[in-house]
């Protein structure tokens, strides 16, 4: 498969398309591959909207690419991530048990040295990262439990400098817990005040189980108050009674809310009983609360406790899937107190949630592509995402035939596309074997 750039070699003047031709095209996408298989398909681009998905699009173009049958995605998305620690692994010390707690300890140790100059180069130089990996919407919680509020400011100056590139949610995060630590519930007001997006929480971080449950409804409440979306770190640990999931469901049906919350982690749910989880199912599908695991950390966090790793450390994705619940895939960390790897790479996201949610079968495959593309950006409520007409120019070409190339190689992304125009290449992958004369090898099936 090749890949070739050109311009339209026919000069026009501007608002005047050639005799006998169609308007011209900002960008002309051709021989595209699609995420449905649909393959020989060209995009059409103007004014940063997809104008016509079909084969054999007969028009001028400003700019022509050649696909050559590679896979064109959406953008991928990140709908659950922490950009105000992210980059700081050895700051002020390496998590050394590479445990959640110690994770937690360290980032209160590293608080008090924060700056809003540091948090933004890191946070940047993660945007930049996620750019050239396709990755063009994160949703990133930000801690409020520090009463300067570096964290919320600094991340709001980046949304402010990515949004040409990125869609960057933040989410009210009180890290300490809400009702935990007693500056949260005004911290978290002053947050939202200052033009954060999303209400958080983390109920199984409260002091008991009925605080985590008051807090889910408080927290709730604010977001029905100011209209905004909910995504609550929940039940992220192996202990099957922390059942915070069946309070954010409930309170999201008592208060209206059904399709804007989301519930992120929910590991407790690897641990409970069968029964009980087919009824919390029935209750998180009839309120359409949508579902973010991470594969990458919540394998490696989780599950700690036992001699042997017996459970998965992960939330039930397949089940949830078939129950129709939208579940999405996050990366959560990138070299910071919890995580120390990583390069916000999507596709590794979903390559390890194929992998511990046992999903090899070929639909199964697919989903956990979906999972780090169209249902983070349904969690997100993402405006104008897809491949469709009408919708954002926002667009991934990979070096891979088809989803599950994708998912099996993570592949070069060749040309990143936002709002029709090329924002971020990389050089096609392609090994040289000198003992056959140069032979080239790029791993893709024919």
């Amino acid at each position: 498969m090749s890949l070739t750039l050109r311009r339209a070699v026919r000069p026009v003047s501007k608002g005047e398309a050639p005799a006998g031709t169609e308007p011209m095209l900002d960008l002309l996408l051709r021989n595209a591959t699609l995420p449905s298989g649909a393959a020989g398909q060209d995009i059409a681009v103007k004014d940063g909207r997809i104008a016509e998905v079909r084969p054999n699009i007969e028009a001028e173009a400003t700019q022509v690419i050649d696909a050559g049958g590679h896979l064109v995605s959406p953008p991928f998305v990140d709908s659950h991530f922490h950009m105000d620690a992210t980059l700081s692994l050895g700051l002020p010390r390496l998590n050394e048990s590479g445990t959640l707690l110690e994770g937690i300890a360290l980032w209160g140790e590293l608080k008090p040295h924060l700056t809003v100059e540091a948090i933004k180069q890191r946070a940047l130089a993660l945007c930049r990262w996620s750019v050239a990996k396709g990755t063009l919407a994160i949703r990133s919680h930000v801690d409020i439990c520090d009463d300067r509020l570096l964290a919320v400011d600094a991340l709001l100056e980046v949304r402010a400098e990515v949004k040409d590139w990125i869609d960057l949610q933040l989410v009210a995060f009180p890290q300490d817990g809400y009702l935990r630590y007693a500056k949260s519930p005004d911290n978290l007001k002053r947050a939202l005040d200052r033009g954060v997006d999303v209400v958080g929480g983390i109920p199984h971080f409260e002091r008991t189980m009925a605080d985590g449950a008051e807090s889910v409804k408080q927290l709730c409440e604010i977001a029905a108050d100011r209209g905004l979306l909910v995504d609550m770190h929940c039940d992220e640990s192996d202990d099957p009674l922390s059942r915070h999931i069946e309070s954010l469901a409930y309170q999201t049906q008592r208060l209206g809310l059904n399709g804007r919350v989301t519930g992120s982690h929910l590991t407790s749910m690897h641990s409970m009983d069968n029964y009980y989880v087919t009824k919390l199912m029935a209750l998180m599908g009839e309120a359409q609360v949508h579902a973010v695991a991470n594969p990458l950390i919540n394998i490696t966090l989780q599950g700690r406790h036992d001699a042997y790793p017996k459970r998965r450390g992960m939330t039930r994705v397949k089940e949830l899937l078939k129950e129709g619940i939208n579940v999405a895939f996050g990366h959560d960390c990138v070299m910071d107190p919890w995580y120390p790897m990583g390069s916000h790479d999507m596709l590794e996201v979903a390559h390890m949630g194929l992998h511990v949610a046992q999903m090899t079968g070929v639909a199964e495959q697919q989903a956990c592509f979906a999972a780090v593309t169209e249902n983070g950006a349904k969690a997100m409520q993402l405006e104008g995402y897809g491949l469709e007409p009408g919708c954002h120019a926002d667009m991934v070409v990979l070096q891979a035939g088809d989803v599950l190339e994708a998912l099996r190689l993570k592949p070069a992304r060749l040309h990143v596309i936002r709002r029709g125009k090329v924002i971020a290449e990389t050089p096609r992958v392609e090994a040289q074997l000198k003992v056959l004369g140069n032979e080239p090898v790029d791993f893709l099936k024919r």
